[in-house]
């Protein structure tokens, strides 16, 4: 294979990297233009691979190309919530009956450390490197699953809903209750019962859901 191929591939994967995260941190909010040329020049590279990482985050779910208009950072409806959050309830939740009939004492002990952090973060406040640990508890059960399949699929839903995610922590409450559920699906796993911790991961995703449409009463949400 030519190496200027493989630098080519490289060059684009990283850019859509870069991009995906200033998406995440709201550097380019839900509705945002990107402005190809501007980033371009930023970014001291042509338009080709520009283009090309911008086909991967649309691929991804996080941006929209719209013809003769240009391409845009999602923007999350109701509607999008509504149907990503019952699907991604299922499909944690058997992510957590099946880290629970695989876990190993490594695996249990490095899920503890992690909630540990979860609970120091809440403990100060601190919202996002809340967000982090629990991006972090999350990944961990999916891991501790052994299902990669069952992971991609998760990761995919998880990737749009940072557009979103962070806001419901920010709720009166949201963070205690949010830390309290964790406690409840880690006891869950530590006593072994899957059943307990896939019906307690269900509610726990489906509690995020009620969180952000508390958030966004009285708000106008993009249709």
């Amino acid at each position: 294979m030519d190496p200027s191929q493989i630098a080519q591939t490289a060059l684009y994967q990283e850019v859509a990297e870069r991009l995906r995260q200033r998406i995440f941190a709201h550097q380019l909010p839900p509705g945002a233009r990107i402005d190809e040329q501007a980033l371009a020049i930023d970014y001291g590279i042509s338009r080709t691979p520009l283009r090309e990482a911008l086909k991967v985050l649309a691929a991804e779910g996080l941006v929209t190309l719209r013809p003769r208009r240009g391409c845009f950072v999602t923007e999350i409806s109701e509607q999008d919530l509504d149907d990503i959050f019952p699907l991604l309830a299922m499909l944690e939740a058997r992510c957590a009956l099946e880290a629970t009939t695989r876990a190993r004492p490594e695996d249990l002990a490095r899920l503890e450390a992690i909630h540990g952090q979860l609970q120091s973060f809440a403990g100060s406040n601190e919202i996002e490197r809340f967000f982090e640990a629990n991006q972090a508890f999350h990944s961990q059960i999916q891991e501790m699953s052994g299902n990669r399949r069952l992971r991609q699929v998760i990761q995919d839903l998880r990737k749009v809903l940072k557009l979103t995610r962070l806001f419901s922590l920010s709720i009166d409450g949201r963070l205690q209750q949010s830390l309290a559920e964790h406690v409840e699906i880690l006891a869950a796993i530590k006593a072994g019962d899957a059943a307990r911790a896939q019906s307690a991961m269900h509610d726990h995703i489906l509690s995020g859901r009620q969180a952000l449409a508390r958030s966004h009463a009285g708000q106008d949400v993009p249709a």
